[in-house]
């Protein structure tokens, strides 16, 4: 069965940091772009960062530009999410979603993604 599965989540003080792992198993992600996406209460979920399946096209959303930094280990086949700086505005659940693409770019659009973790929580608050 393919799945991603998220960890890395916690609650974490305004300005800390916190790493955020997409894992994946029962596939290899080496030919998947990986989105990162999140979805705070009462509102719509959101993209965060996606990154090429060579790794070398990433994409932000412009609210986490310059804080956050995706990468990818295809030996580990993990993705990860770097998030510094963080601020109260960035609590909520964070997704990662994997798709099949031969694409340069990686797909910014949730619609666009077959696979999807089941989430981690991100609070940030003092």
């Amino acid at each position: 069965q393919l799945q991603v599965v998220e960890s890395g989540g916690g609650l974490v003080q305004p300005g800390g940091s916190l790493r955020l792992s997409c894992a994946a198993s029962g596939f290899s992600l080496n030919f998947y772009a990986i989105g990162w996406f999140r979805q705070a209460p009462g509102k719509e979920r959101e993209a965060v960062s996606c990154i090429s399946s060579s790794g070398a096209s990433t994409n932000y959303t412009d609210s986490v530009k310059g804080r956050f930094t995706i990468s990818r280990d295809n030996a580990k086949n993990t993705v990860y999410l770097q998030m510094n700086s963080l601020k109260p505005e960035d609590t909520a659940v964070y997704f990662c979603a994997a798709e099949r693409w031969w694409r340069a770019t990686c797909p910014q659009r949730g619609n666009e993604y077959g696979y999807w973790g089941q989430g981690t929580q991100v609070t940030v608050s003092s």
